[in-house]
């Protein structure tokens, strides 16, 4: 539809071009600034993109790797083999989680008559290595959905700003018929596009980071218990040991 718009106007007037090159000298400094400020929003929301992609594309790749074998660790009883593997997938959220929970349940390992206290304090632990996993991951996403949200009223503005010239045009050449206006049409058309074009891809990726995230979470959650269950057995056998 836009497309087929911006071919009527070139068609019914020789001073609109379809071409970038022409629609950019055609339009007045204000448009102008508009599609700068959207293009500086569009690097920034695939900085962004980009960014996130490769921390949520290693996180997912290293836990899948980190889960099975910390794991088969634990349940041979070999803290410090398990901190050799999370070493070994820095990247992972769950193995800066776990790590977190083990450093501090190592901790106070040997002083079996503060079992109570040593599981509060690696739940503790754990709750914030989570909260600050959540905030690493989370980070740039608030940009994301600002520029996803915003964009198309940058946008917007830019196709008021068309109109107003294409009126102010009409008014100096005493002039109504197409050509007067079809340069503001155009200018504005293209600010819209532009808007959508950066706002669109933005919203998408906000979404589908914010689901992943989400998962995330659920596995970090998962794992802080699983964990502490751990440490409960562990405390348990130990402290049975000692009565015997």
């Amino acid at each position: 539809m836009l497309l087929a718009t911006l071919l009527w106007l070139q068609e019914s007037s020789g001073a609109v071009g379809w071409s970038p090159v022409a629609l950019w000298h055609q339009m007045g400094t204000p448009a102008k600034l508009v599609v700068v400020v959207l293009f500086i929003m569009s690097v920034m929301s695939i900085g962004v993109m980009v960014d996130r992609w490769l921390v949520f594309s290693g996180a997912r790749s290293q836990s899948r790797q980190f889960a099975p074998a910390v794991a088969g660790a634990l349940r041979d009883g070999k803290l410090d083999e398990a901190f050799k593997i999370a070493e070994r997938n820095k990247k992972s959220h769950l193995a800066k989680v776990v790590t977190a929970g083990l450093a501090e349940f190592q901790a106070h390992d040997a002083s079996p008559d503060l079992s109570g206290e040593q599981i509060e304090a690696s739940r503790r632990a754990l709750d914030r290595a989570e909260a600050i996993e959540h905030a690493e991951l989370k980070r740039g996403l608030g940009s994301l959905a600002t520029i996803g949200a915003t964009a198309p009223f940058v946008g917007l503005f830019g196709t008021v700003l068309g109109i107003i010239d294409a009126f102010t045009k009409i008014s100096t050449q005493h002039s109504s018929g197409l050509g007067a206006v079809a340069g503001g049409i155009s200018e504005a058309l293209v600010t819209t596009a532009i808007g959508l074009f950066v706002a669109v891809p933005a919203v998408w990726l906000y979404n589908y980071f914010t689901g992943k995230l989400e998962a995330f979470d659920v596995e970090m959650d998962n794992s802080s218990s699983e964990l502490i269950d751990y440490f409960l057995k562990r405390t348990g056998r130990a402290a049975t040991r000692g009565a015997k």
